[in-house]
């Protein structure tokens, strides 16, 4: 025969007591999870204030730089601004001599057409078959009731035809164009006083560009220009324009 096993039974005691060492250890557990958490809390608010402290030194730091960075380009352009300006007074200066050297040239020019081209004009333009047996030089038109004013640099005559002729030491297309509104003017002029002659233009000048020549030909106008020891005139290509 089997032997029968006997099953002890805790008694009230045994739990009991089993109770109330978990609720000790439990309780144990609340304080330890307890002072976790207030640790935890103390290590988040000295981190957060560490942060905070952080963020305000690096707003610092930043708003420092920016001060510099601000100075720096505030003196940057302030040396820019000094600079700029020294350069523009010395442009206006350079300009102010070559506007004086270009001023004396036109005079020296002026007087080489006194003294040599004028002369010469009558026979050079006879050659292309224009006859103008009078000559003036320096001449000018103020009707100051018709609004007509002008002044003529040379002016070549005959009985037909008057020959309008403009010097200049650099002949520029605005030169030109000031040409063709003084010829308007000049025959404004001449029919109101009874002038039924034609007249023609011509532009004369040391320098003169290819494309201010090719425009002064294009408005009907002669070119005048130097050629060694004399000077040489192109008709335009199409018959001149008569005014």
């Amino acid at each position: 025969m089997k032997a029968v096993q006997t099953i002890e039974h805790p008694t009230f005691e045994t739990v009991w007591a089993a109770l109330k060492e978990l609720a000790e250890s439990q309780k144990e557990t609340d304080r330890i999870i307890k002072e976790s958490q207030k640790e935890t809390e103390r290590i988040m608010r000295e981190n957060l204030k560490e942060a905070a402290e952080s963020r305000a030194e690096s707003r610092k730091e930043t708003e420092r730089i920016m001060r510099e960075n601000l100075k720096e380009a505030a003196e940057s352009r302030a040396e820019s601004r000094k600079e700029i300006e020294r350069v523009q007074k010395e442009t206006a200066r350079q300009m102010k001599e070559t506007d004086k050297q270009i001023g004396k040239l036109g005079r020296r020019f002026g007087e080489v057409i006194e003294y040599m081209v004028a002369p010469n004009l009558r026979d050079k333009f006879r050659e292309l078959g224009y006859d103008f047996p009078s000559l003036t030089q320096n001449s000018d038109v103020s009707d100051r009731k018709n609004n007509i004013c002008l002044e003529i640099d040379v002016k070549l005559e005959n009985g037909d035809k008057v020959m309008l002729v403009e010097v200049k030491a650099n002949l520029t297309t605005e030169d030109v164009k000031e040409h063709v509104e003084r010829l308007e003017k000049m025959r404004r002029y001449a029919d109101l006083h009874g002038d039924k002659r034609a007249f023609l233009g011509a532009v004369a000048a040391v320098v003169i560009t290819d494309n201010v020549k090719a425009f002064s030909l294009k408005q009907g106008f002669f070119v005048i220009e130097p050629s060694g020891e004399t000077f040489n005139i192109t008709s335009p290509d199409d018959k001149p324009k008569e005014w």
